[in-house]
Parts: C-alpha cells; sequence; structure tokens
C-alpha cells in the first residue's frame, strides 16, 4: 500500500515526537547509568531503524535530520554537528546494508550504533582539526557493540508485542 503524503507526516511527526521523548528519557537516566563519557543508549535510533524497516529511506533520513535540529536548538550547533554527523553515516551504513542484503535486526543495529559512534568522532576531528578524538574509538567501538546489540532487542520486542509498531508493520506488507 502506498503511503499518501498526509500519512507519511502523520507518521513521521509521530516518530519524530517519539525521539524527543526517547532522548528525554535517555537524558533522565544517564547519571543514574554512569556510562563513559559520550556513550549513550541511543534508543532514539531505534525509532529511525523502524522508519528505515517499515516506512521508507525518506522518512528515516528526515528523522535524523529533525533530531539534529531538535539537538541544535536543545545543546547547541557543535553538538547538532557532533549529532548530524553520527547520523547519517549510521543511516548510509544501514541503509547500504538492506541495500545489498538481508541483514537481522542484530546485525543492523550494531552496524549502526558502530557508525554513529564512528561519524559523531570523525566530526568532532574535524571541528577540532586534529584526528585526536579518535584516541576514544575503541570505547565507542565496545560501547557500540552493546548498544547495538540492546536497541535490537528493544526495536524486536517494540515490533512483535506493541501494537503501534505491528500495525505500520501490516500496512507496509500490504
Amino acid at each position: 500500500m502506498k503511503h499518501t503524503a498526509s500519512k507519511r507526516v502523520a507518521w513521521t511527526g509521530m516518530l519524530f515526537a517519539l525521539c524527543m521523548i526517547l532522548n528525554y528519557v535517555e537524558s533522565m537516566a544517564a547519571p543514574l547509568m554512569q556510562l563513559a563519557p559520550g556513550v549513550k543508549l541511543g534508543l532514539s535510533n531505534i525509532v529511525v531503524m523502524y522508519a528505515l524497516l517499515f516506512i521508507s529511506k525518506r522518512e528515516a533520513m528526515v528523522l535524523v535530520v529533525l533530531k539534529s535540529m531538535f539537538v541544535l536548538l536543545t545543546k547547541g550547533a557543535i553538538t547538532a554537528a557532533v549529532s548530524l554527523g553520527g547520523g547519517v553515516l549510521s543511516f548510509v551504513v544501514m541503509y547500504f546494508l538492506l541495500r545489498v542484503c538481508k541483514p537481522t535486526h542484530l546485525i543492523l543495529s550494531v552496524s549502526g550504533a558502530i557508525a554513529h559512534n564512528v561519524g559523531q568522532l570523525a566530526m568532532v576531528s574535524v571541528l577540532l582539526g586534529s584526528s585526536f578524538a579518535m584516541a576514544y574509538l575503541p570505547v565507542l567501538l565496545l560501547s557500540g557493540l552493546i548498544v547495538g546489540a540492546a536497541n535490537s532487542i528493544l526495536l524486536g520486542l517494540l515490533i512483535s508485542r506493541v501494537p503501534f509498531f505491528r500495525i505500520q508493520t501490516q500496512d507496509k506488507e500490504k
């Protein structure tokens, strides 16, 4: 079933609102989790994966840009640039994987998380004019592996147990 323009806008708006809520929840839980500096759960990336898998690449990319614009408004230009760098590379890697093979949610999520971390470090390196930030790559690669696996599990649970996600999935399959 082809999505009408108004239906796409409505879904994108709802998914973006969900991204903002997840970002807020994550920021509230971060002090309790004592993760390494720069390491986040990336819960809103689950929404981007969902959009990429079940809506369209266009809406998924719009979510990446909207998330970065939200960061611009709430945390500033540098953080927004870092967010955009990570989000775009993550999107490109996940989209490429979906085009060339049928990856599991685990492979897709872990690859996206690792790419997001690499994209963020690359943007920090550009902004600093130095590759010094890449020294933190081992920490972020490990965290990408762990967080990507956790997000894959959450995505699977959402798709299988939450009617909101099943309805959209069924719409795309028709």
